[in-house]
């Protein structure tokens, strides 16, 4: 299965959550599937979108927000699902798109390609909801009910380690920055 086609499978439903990826390819990504101002593209600070996805979903409990993370960022903050799982919020789904590389970093092998679990150490870190995919319509089915359900959930999406074309974007991320701050105070406005 294919991170891109995924999103795809998701965009819709993105509209109406706040949005924070990792760097690299998701970003790339989902960037060519159409910008959004709720969206916040996380560059330079590997490890560090879950970090910022529960800050959100602490600040903004009225607001579903949504981490596209991947294997790994995830493996490099790994204290960060015990963390979300101690707070639990209800509008946090964090999906992460395990692709057993550090495809954004030269493709390296991450430790879930000799055998490591994410959904089990999910599970095992009190996560309340963990759950897998290994195709398309299992992803947008799990992640459907992740929104729907009003409950801390890691889905993990089995991905290939395919990548996008092109990796440059016309996005600054100086503008990224700002014009999703301007984002978040609206909402607190209304």
């Amino acid at each position: 299965m294919q991170r891109k086609e995924c999103l795809r499978a998701v965009y819709p439903q993105l509209e109406q959550c706040l949005v924070v990826t990792i760097m690299g390819a998701v970003a790339v990504e989902l960037q060519g599937l159409g910008h959004r101002p709720n969206f916040f593209y996380l560059q330079h600070a590997m490890g560090l979108a879950s970090s910022l996805g529960l800050g959100l979903a602490l600040g903004l409990p009225e607001q579903k927000v949504v981490v596209l993370d991947g294997d790994g960022s995830l493996l490099m903050n790994l204290g960060t699902l015990s963390t979300m799982a101690r707070s639990a919020p209800r509008n946090l789904v964090h999906v992460v798109f395990d692709n057993r590389s550090y495809l954004s970093a030269g493709n390296s092998p991450t430790a879930t390609a000799a055998g490591a679990d994410l959904e089990g150490i999910a599970r095992a870190s009190g996560i309340p909801r963990a759950v897998s995919a290994r195709n398309v319509e299992e992803f947008r089915a799990a992640f459907l009910s992740a929104l729907d359900a009003g409950q801390l959930t890691t889905l993990v999406a089995h991905v290939d380690t395919s990548g996008p074309s092109d990796w440059l974007t016309d996005l600054g991320l100086l503008e990224n920055r700002f014009q999703f701050a301007r984002y978040c105070r609206s909402l607190v406005q209304r």
